[in-house]
């Protein structure tokens, strides 16, 4: 019965991960004096180790020759990459100035939402399910994570640069180049003799990405509770952002299918476009986040529209992958 229903969840999207995510926000709400500063846990070497590992770990996985034998199908890249890194902001940009009812605060999340790279897994895991182009997928979502240590706080010091006061792009490229940059290149270097000895392992790896951002999550949320960031906001209020963040991802849905389709790909190639275009990286928006937003209680409320847009790409994304499948 539970693996039935176990099963069914994953259908949907709803996986332990998320519903640990449910969790470390509950028990910020509960506890908020154990994730905040003053607890007398090491919460921030912890997490800096965690982060440091997770992108070592994820360079481990990128193979060097795989990368550089996918560069050859440049027209499928540069739609996604744009569509993730320009399309995606401008497009939300100019949804922020004629949707008068999302909360000002709640803004900033999305702006920040859109200027964040494609996730890896979830994307490469969906294309796998709809029976799309899977080696592209991996590249695109590969690439993807690496330029978002660049573009994205660029991005936010030109759409947000009041917030927090002015975001200083060097300082915060030169802090994620130590906490991403740093691992994830000595990652790629050690691909050829760490790979094989941990490619068993690996998959068990991802519980370790997974307990950094519950851990980052939990201490943003615990600040964010204990400033009484929320009082200030009713369900109505995050009900139409949840909204408003459906519809923008419908929205992207249905530009990157009709931009495939215009551009005559293959059908395997538009399932690319569909999923690597339209999907935003949790895991690099808090670990980027945690840089651009020093104010932990800030980064709880810019976290928001994150993980609502998370939650929303996981299920309807799921949804999708498998009526594309079926179809196949």
């Amino acid at each position: 019965m539970k693996s039935k229903l176990s099963q069914t969840l994953a259908k949907v999207g709803i996986n332990g991960f998320l519903l640990g995510i449910f969790i470390a926000i509950a028990l910020a709400s509960i506890f908020p004096e154990f994730g905040s500063e003053d607890s007398g846990i090491p919460w921030k070497p912890m997490i800096n180790v965690g982060i440091a590992l997770v992108f070592f770990f994820y360079g481990v996985k990128l193979d060097p020759v795989q990368i550089k034998a996918g560069l050859s199908n440049w027209k499928l890249h540069l739609l996604i990459q744009s569509s993730t890194f320009l399309l995606f902001p401008a497009l939300v940009w100019v949804l922020m100035g004629i949707f008068p009812w999302i909360e000002e605060e709640f803004q900033l999340g999305i702006i920040y939402l859109s200027s964040l790279p494609s996730t890896v897994s979830a994307s490469v895991v969906m294309v796998s399910i709809a029976g799309g182009n899977l080696p592209g997928a991996i590249f695109n979502a590969s690439i993807s994570s690496l330029l978002g240590v660049v573009i994205t706080p660029a991005w936010m010091g030109v759409l947000a640069g009041g917030v927090e006061g002015e975001i200083d792009f060097w300082a915060t490229l030169g802090e994620l180049s130590v906490k991403v940059i740093l691992p994830v290149t000595l990652g790629i270097l050690s691909h050829g003799w760490l790979f094989p000895k941990l490619q068993k392992v690996l998959p068990k790896l991802k519980y370790v990405d997974q307990t950094v951002i519950m851990v980052i999550v939990f201490t943003s949320f615990a600040e964010s509770f204990g400033q009484k960031i929320f009082s200030a906001f009713s369900i109505s209020s995050l009900l139409i952002t949840a909204l408003t963040l459906l519809g923008i991802f419908i929205l992207v849905l249905v530009i990157m299918w009709g931009l495939g389709k215009a551009m005559g790909f293959s059908r395997e190639d538009q399932i690319t476009t569909l999923f690597c275009g339209s999907k935003k990286s949790l895991v690099h928006g808090v670990v980027i986040g945690k840089v651009i937003f020093p104010n932990a209680a800030v980064l709880g409320l810019a976290l928001l529209p994150v993980m609502l847009y998370h939650i929303q790409q996981l299920i309807l994304g799921s949804m999708l992958a498998g009526y594309l499948g079926r179809r196949k």
